[in-house]
């Protein structure tokens, strides 16, 4: 390994590997001609870097061709810079995804429960405003046509929307895509999130699976996180035992 610095520490040395990692299988004319030095001295470098093993040499006939040697390089690199380096650049690589990823990247919140039901009966427990009314304490109103508006309601005979939003997808019984925004804020994009309900036949029952993707910050994650839990638990009792539960779960304090 002293050898191999010794032979690097010289410019005319480090030029002479240039050469040949250009062109390998080089004469010694050959390498003297892009040298302004004397086929002496050149042939003293050479000889520095052939006893690094930093060049091989091969005779052919009466010439001896010079050849790069990768190899003590590539073992400075191992114990010299790839050590020290690859903690670095994985930490380096790191920031820079999730720096992208904040740009880029919204919460999504994503949750699955099991209903013993059909998936007709879960798509009109979604949909229906009397049903939502009566587990969710909101009217899901709207056609649910794929471009039509919905707006969740209020119960309290005020008939105000603390939600609205677009069908983007209502494949009847088993998908429905809808945008979520604040009443007023619906053209813009940077309040907007995305919920879309997944139903799916489980043998003789039911898999909902809920995603709400492009929320606008961790603090809605966190009110989705505990938001949906308790609205489809009251969903999954309503269909279940024809009851909702005792108490609407988001109204019980957390302890």
């Amino acid at each position: 390994m002293d050898q191999v610095f010794r032979a690097l520490a010289d410019d005319t040395r480090r030029r002479l590997l240039d050469r040949l990692h250009e062109e390998n299988g080089q004469t010694l004319g050959e390498l003297c001609a892009r040298i302004a030095m004397t086929r002496q001295a050149v042939t003293q470098h050479l000889a520095v870097l052939e006893a690094a093993r930093l060049i091989s040499t091969v005779r052919r006939g009466r010439e001896k061709l010079h050849y790069l040697n990768p190899v003590p390089l590539h073992e400075i690199q191992e114990r010299w810079i790839d050590k020290f380096e690859r903690p670095r650049l994985r930490v380096l690589g790191a920031v820079k995804r999730q720096a992208e990823e904040a740009m880029t990247d919204k919460p999504t919140y994503v949750y699955v429960t099991y209903i013993e039901s059909t998936p007709e009966k879960v798509w009109g427990a979604l949909t229906d405003a009397d049903l939502t009314a009566a587990y969710w304490g909101h009217s899901n109103v709207s056609d649910w046509q794929k471009g039509s508006r919905w707006e969740h309601v209020r119960t309290d005979g005020s008939g105000i929307a603390d939600v609205v939003g677009t069908v983007v997808v209502s494949e009847r019984p088993t998908r429905l895509v809808t945008t979520w925004a604040e009443p007023g804020k619906e053209d813009r994009t940077d309040t907007h999130s995305r919920v879309t309900f997944d139903i799916q036949p489980h043998g003789g029952i039911v898999r909902l699976t809920v995603t709400h993707e492009d929320l606008p910050s961790e603090r809605d994650l966190a009110d989705v996180s505990q938001g949906w839990p308790a609205v489809l638990s009251n969903l999954k009792s309503l269909l279940e035992t024809g009851r909702t539960l005792s108490q609407e779960p988001w109204l019980v304090p957390e302890s």
